[in-house]
């Protein structure tokens, strides 16, 4: 399980997060959406404790990250897989030895760590494309390699930040495809930070909205799209003039 109690963040004296309150229960996945600046990202860097929250607390399978020295810190994100917007590989590396990396970081023997990397590479789509650079794949090859190394090493918990941005529909439709899979054959418990609603609403067991750095409304992907709320409508029917005047742009 995965909960936030009272998280607050902000910068420079501007709060990104105000007293957050959010609960994803073992193996389920909670889709976050929500207008940019809302605190979506800096909520999924809190849990990986990127970002140290302000205030309140992150607990992660019962352990407090906020809290974890680093030797408490590296057990919980062992169990961590993360998926970066940009999917973050390293230029330098095949993506067989990006895939490869954190085996490799945990002490996998070369021969397995290739042989994991491969099979799961295979299991996203790319079988064949281990040798490849970075550079000589596709956006989307690039976030299913990303995906392919948060899932490596079977992670009990996958954090996704806007798998799907700037994909095509088709290509959106398979990474989904790839997620709901990967939850079904691993059991993880996720969080799928997205500004895409329909990918939100396919993924998703739960889908939490943020307004303004707390949590508007929770529910499940058809209570969302049954909701009369008009943020959540707003966000269901992409339609601007529903968003109420007096919240203004995204911050």
């Amino acid at each position: 399980m995965i909960r936030l109690t009272g998280v607050s963040k902000g910068f420079g004296g501007t709060s990104v997060l105000t007293g957050l309150d959010l609960e994803v229960p073992t193996g389920t996945t909670l889709a976050v959406i929500g207008r940019s600046g809302t605190g979506k990202s800096v909520l999924l860097k809190c849990v990986a404790r990127l970002l140290y929250a302000d205030a309140g607390f992150v607990m992660v399978g019962g352990e407090d990250v906020g809290q974890a020295d680093p030797r408490a810190l590296r057990r919980i994100r062992s169990r961590m897989g993360y998926v970066f917007q940009f999917a973050a590989l390293f230029d330098s590396m095949t993506i067989g030895e990006n895939v490869e990396a954190p085996l490799r970081r945990e002490g996998v023997p070369p021969t397995e760590a290739r042989r994991r990397a491969e099979a799961v590479l295979e299991r996203v789509g790319l079988g064949g494309s281990a040798d490849s650079l970075p550079a000589e794949l596709s956006g989307g090859m690039r976030k299913r390699a990303g995906i392919a190394r948060a899932v490596v090493a079977e992670p009990d918990y996958l954090l996704y930040d806007e798998p799907t941005t700037g994909l095509d529909p088709v290509t959106t439709a398979v990474i989904d495809e790839l997620m709901v899979g990967l939850k079904r054959d691993l059991g993880a418990t996720g969080i799928v930070v997205t500004h895409d609603i329909r990918s939100a609403l396919r993924v998703a067991d739960s889908v939490a909205l943020l307004h303004e750095g707390r949590l508007h409304t929770e529910g499940t992907p058809q209570e969302i799209r049954d909701s009369t709320d008009p943020l959540v409508r707003a966000f269901v029917e992409g339609k601007s003039e529903l968003w109420p005047e007096h919240s203004g742009p995204g911050r």
